[in-house]
């Protein structure tokens, strides 16, 4: 085996034999240990590998070398190594060639360059001897590692240049403030190039700082922020354990004060005088007071109040939360009548007071607050803020429904006069007497046009028109019973031929203008001149509702087409109110369901089994005759030799009809009017044969409005009394009933049931029919009429 020895480096061989033995096994798997065989096949022999023969003996370098020659490393060598030049050495690893080389005969290691542990402290390389002729190694492969010693040349680094803390005024000593920390890029494992030490170069005696762990701490007590805020900090951190030859470096601490509500709050004087006029609203501001307080932030939020006492109740104090300050305002109306004079105490707290300094005495402070009232003249100032007046609608014009009234609120209580202002009173229906404020109607008044009036009164001071006051009046117009019930819309009613006794066939409804306090009520009644109706039957529903029955089994289009049903509706309120509703009732076809079908005269002849032929066919034979009984009218006209017409007073039942719409009567261009005249058939004695005697016309009045004639039956009537007339003139006459329906409540106005003659006539009882026949009763019940 060989031996080298460094005299400089004898200690490192206890180094090399902890650590770098068990290193290089570990880093060479595939190399066996001391005692271990490793078979191979060669030529057909079996070889048997011997102990291996590696050697070196240097494993550490300082850093920071400054030596000009390279740093000797160690040395590499093997037992197979003869000295004659055969072996070859490489190394191969980390900084190989560029900061390590090897002497390749010799295996002499070098560092080429200056090293820094800080970048990199420790090389892994790995060294091999290779047999110059044959190339093959003589060695396996082996890893050593070499280490950099530190030396001292990092100075401990704060983390921040500048640290930011702060601590509340008032700490007691050793209050923890903050923790600098200093970090030293030395070996912390060698030597004490990376012990730091704290020291405190600036700050004294306020602050101090721990030595080991660099926490800065309060080292005086109840510093206060009022007299100083911030301080400025300086630390240094050394290395070496702080002893002389260390390294350091220094960081910066500002520390500030916080503060605590240590100060209460002081008013700067103690008494304050502010002046207010009589007349201010409520709300005015008169004045701010202020009470000082060191303290900020919330500490020296404040809340100012007034004391029970002379003029508490009449003003108050509110606090301006961005500016601390007090504002005086009027809490109530004020008079200098009444009081002149007005003294406050006001008092200044703080709102979050701390409990740990309550032995400096009470937070708060007070001042005296003089408020002076001055006078001025005053407008009117009426008994209430408005006046509510109900009167009933039928009220009297003239008549007083209410009362105002206003007085002068000054020494001096000047007169008042009152007046309405005509802009809410347009249409003026309300007026006020001008002394003592009675308000009283000028006009009827009618709740359903108009339920409210809103006027406004005026009180003027006599003696000065300048003050004057508004005031607004509701008049309420209470409702009374002055309109009648009537129906709510108009009904189209209709019963079916089919119908059968018990049937609904209406529900009606109806509508009231009034509007009583208990609410509407209607009642439903026939008319008391029909009490009974054969043909309906009319049910209240006491709902304010009424139901139209049938009362007989089917109803015929043929005999009668409408009906009318009056109702007699009154309400409950007093005075009674009520009115007749007239209900028209059409018979209509309907099917089985009750269904309306048809109500015109179309579908009853329709219903009758006729088909369009035959009406056609029926059409044109009635056209037909007509044709023949116009051509023998005419023949028979141009036999005649004398004419129909012989005197002025004939008055026969002849009427001849005029299919032209000119100028009337006076117009004789259009057709000759002295057909109409036939003056040998009038006869005084002789009744006329177009007016209805008597009874005959009292029998009609007395018909009731369901029981109306057949068409049918009138006609033969009538024919039959014509043919059975003994005063009927000899020759042909012609004599028309037109059918125009039911008969009126009024009667005819025809003159063919006049009993006597034209000029003998009495029109009088038109003037009893109602509005309707008024143009007619002036027509024809009038003198001048008569004489025309």
């Amino acid at each position: 085996m060989w031996t080298y020895f460094l005299p400089l480096f004898l200690w490192t061989y206890m180094f090399h034999a902890v650590d770098a033995i068990p290193l290089q096994e570990k880093g060479n798997n595939y190399l066996p240990s001391k005692k271990t065989l490793d078979l191979t096949k060669e030529n057909g022999k079996i070889l048997r590998r011997s102990k291996r023969g590696w050697m070196w003996n240097q494993f550490f370098l300082l850093e920071e070398y400054t030596g000009t020659d390279t740093q000797y490393v160690g040395k590499l060598h093997t037992d197979q190594d003869k000295g004659d030049g055969n072996l070859k050495y490489i190394l191969t690893g980390d900084g190989a060639g560029s900061l390590f080389v090897i002497d390749e005969n010799t295996g002499d290691i070098h560092a080429i360059k200056k090293l820094d542990r800080e970048e990199k402290s420790l090389y892994i390389l790995r060294a091999k001897a290779i047999d110059r002729k044959t190339g093959r190694q003589v060695e396996p492969e082996s890893e050593f590692i070499i280490k950099i010693h530190d030396i001292n040349d990092n100075e401990p680094k704060f983390a921040k240049a500048v640290y930011i803390a702060s601590v509340p005024e008032m700490s007691g000593v050793g209050t923890s403030v903050i923790q600098v920390t200093a970090t030293d890029a030395d070996d912390a494992n060698y030597g004490n190039s990376a012990k730091v030490v704290y020291s405190i170069l600036q700050g004294q005696p306020y602050f101090s700082v721990d030595p080991e762990s660099g926490v800065i701490k309060t080292a005086l007590p109840d510093m206060s922020r009022e007299k100083r805020e911030q301080y400025q900090v300086i630390i240094q951190a050394k290395d070496m354990g702080g002893q002389m030859g260390g390294l350091s470096g220094t960081t910066t601490v500002n520390i500030t004060l916080t503060d605590v509500n240590n100060s209460p709050p002081r008013f700067p004087q103690s008494s304050y005088q502010f002046n207010s006029l009589e007349s201010v609203p409520l709300g005015t501001h008169l004045g701010r007071i202020k009470a000082n307080d060191p303290d900020v932030g919330e500490n020296a939020d404040m809340e100012y109040s007034i004391a029970q006492g002379d003029g508490a109740d009449m003003f108050d104090v509110i606090t301006d939360k961005d500016t601390q300050e007090g504002i005086i305002t009027v809490k109530q109306n004020l008079d200098f009548e009444k009081k002149m004079m007005y003294t406050l105490r006001v008092d200044a707290s703080n709102t979050h007071p701390d409990p740990r300094f309550s032995h400096l005495g009470p937070f708060k402070d007070t001042a005296l607050v003089k408020i002076s009232v001055e006078d001025i003249d005053e407008p009117p100032v009426f008994s209430k803020m408005s006046y509510l007046i109900e009167v009933d609608e039928d009220v009297k014009e003239g008549s007083i429904i209410g009362q105002v009234t206003a007085y002068d609120p000054d020494a001096m209580n000047n007169l008042v006069k009152y007046t309405v202002d005509r802009h809410t009173d347009m249409d003026q229906t309300f007026s006020i007497h001008s002394e003592n404020g009675s308000i009283f109607t000028l006009k009827s008044l009618d709740r359903e046009s108009y339920p409210w009036h809103n006027i406004t009164v005026t009180a003027t001071e006599i003696n000065n028109p300048n003050q004057s006051s508004q005031i607004p009046v509701f008049i309420r117009i209470l409702d009374i019973n002055d309109h009648a019930p009537e129906f709510a819309t108009y009904y189209e009613t209709f019963v079916c031929e089919n119908a059968k006794p018990g049937q609904l066939i209406q529900t009606v409804s109806v509508m009231d203008k009034d509007d009583p306090p208990r609410g509407h009520k209607f009642f439903f009644e026939p008319v008391p001149e029909f009490p009974f109706n054969p043909n309906f039957t009319i049910i209240d529903n006491k709902d304010n509702t009424a139901g139209i029955m049938t009362r007989k089994d089917g109803y015929s289009r043929n005999r009668m087409s409408t009906y009318l049903l009056p109702i007699l509706i009154f309400d409950n309120d007093y005075p009674i109110q009520s009115s007749t509703g007239t209900l028209t009732i059409r018979v209509c076809a309907c099917d089985n369901q009750g269904n309306m079908q048809s109500c015109n005269a179309e579908a009853l002849i329709l219903s009758a089994g006729l088909s369009t032929g035959a009406l056609i066919a029926i059409l044109l034979c009635v056209l037909i005759l007509l044709i023949l009984v116009v051509l023998f009218a005419a023949l028979k006209r141009q036999r005649k030799k004398e004419p129909l017409i012989i005197s002025k007073d004939d008055v026969r039942d002849n009427i001849v009809t005029y299919n032209d719409e000119g100028g009337g009567e006076e117009d004789t261009q259009a057709f000759d009017i002295g057909a109409l005249r036939n003056p040998e058939a009038r006869e005084d004695s002789q009744l006329r044969r177009d007016i209805m005697p008597e009874t005959i016309f009292q029998i009609r009045r007395t018909v009731p409005l369901w029981e109306n004639i057949d068409v049918q039956d009138f006609i033969h009537r009538r024919l039959k009394e014509n043919d059975s007339d003994p005063s009927a003139p000899p020759y042909d006459s012609l004599a028309t009933y037109a059918y125009e329906g039911n008969d009126s409540i009024a009667d005819s106005l025809s003159s063919l049931e006049s009993f006597t003659a034209e000029c003998n006539q009495d029109y009088g009882y038109l003037s009893d029919w109602g509005p309707r026949f008024k143009k007619l009763a002036d027509l024809y019940g009038g003198d001048d009429s008569d004489r025309e």
